[in-house]
């Protein structure tokens, strides 16, 4: 039977050489110490993946363990910050050794793309629980915050989204799917892409203004941006760029679950028209397509319209753990 200090040792305390090494002390003492560059400011964050309500018993592990950091790296993402380490708190039913070899495989596969050393953290006996804080960097004034978009600034959204919805709309026998088309649309919920290289050239590149990550859909999300930032916006839901297996789905799926779907992790950001030319090439160098999906407004307020400007009366939302 393996101890908690067998299974860290085992499975996330790696050989010295091995991924990224970021941190002047990690895994084994008190306290991690980790130091960013010279003049550059700390971002952190933290995110809690519960069985049950985040993901279904049974998840396979290493899909899981691919989630858990990817979630928290969308995080730095939304403010232009580079991965530097993060930590990792445990509670699990048992020690299951097929289970801790696929879940760790899944989280340093990712870790090890964005350069993100594990330092640190806590295992326990209890439900499945995993929480993970993640620590970034950025220069000073560049991160993008959620309180600086201004009125006439244009609205992008990166990606796609909605997929992610309906494969959880498939699954819960909400919607009829066929294998391939739950299979598609599955990845996009089972195995994000943080779009870490993008939030670091809007930031890095002074391009985008104010930013979020879309995980709750994009009317909720979007509105806090709103909220901060004292504005409003206009939002034209049929230019948001749906994804592979919902772009084949009726209008009113499309809608609902492009507006207000969930567990996207793309990127919201809003930017001076201005400078579109240069967003579409940093879209581009990042391999990370970005669509223009609206503006802001000096009202308050968010109003949704169709691809011809007209209002459209939709009751959508975004998620939220207690409505």
């Amino acid at each position: 039977m393996l101890s908690e200090f067998d299974l860290i040792k085992q499975y996330f305390d790696r050989p010295a050489g091995t991924g990224p090494q970021r941190a002047a002390l990690g895994i084994g003492d008190d306290c991690a110490l980790l130091a960013p560059a010279p003049g550059m400011q700390m971002a952190i964050s933290s995110d809690m993946l519960v069985e049950g309500r985040h993901f279904f018993a049974g998840e396979d592990p290493c899909r899981l363990g691919h989630k858990s950091l990817a979630v928290n790296l969308s995080d730095l993402a939304a403010m232009g910050a580079r991965p530097l380490g993060f930590t990792l708190a445990l509670a699990l039913p048992a020690a299951d050794r097929d289970w801790l070899d696929g879940f760790s495989r899944g989280l340093f596969a990712l870790a090890d793309t964005h350069d993100c050393q594990l330092i640190g953290g806590d295992t326990t006996k209890g439900p499945l629980n995993i929480c993970i804080t993640v620590f970034g960097a950025v220069p000073p004034g560049r991160a993008l915050r959620r309180d600086a978009a201004r009125p006439g600034d244009d609205i992008w959204v990166s990606g796609t989204l909605g997929d992610a919805r309906l494969a959880l709309a498939g699954l819960r026998g909400e919607v009829a799917l066929d294998a391939d088309a739950l299979a598609t649309a599955g990845q996009r919920m089972h195995l994000p892409t943080p779009r870490v290289a993008l939030g670091v050239a809007l930031a890095e590149g002074g391009l985008a203004r104010a930013a979020i990550d879309i995980s709750d859909g994009l009317v909720g999300d979007l509105g806090h941006i709103l909220a901060r930032s004292g504005v409003g916006a206009t939002l034209d839901v049929d230019a948001l760029p749906a994804g592979l297996v919902l772009a084949r789905q009726e209008q009113r799926l499309r809608r609902a679950f492009t507006a207000a779907g969930g567990d996207d992790y793309e990127l919201c950001f809003t930017a001076d028209a201005a400078r579109r030319d240069e967003i579409v090439a940093a879209g581009a160098g990042c391999g990370t397509a970005v669509t223009r999906v609206g503006r802001i407004d000096g009202a308050g307020g968010l109003r949704l319209v169709d691809a011809a400007g007209v209002a459209l009366d939709l009751a959508l939302a975004g998620f939220d753990h207690f409505a």
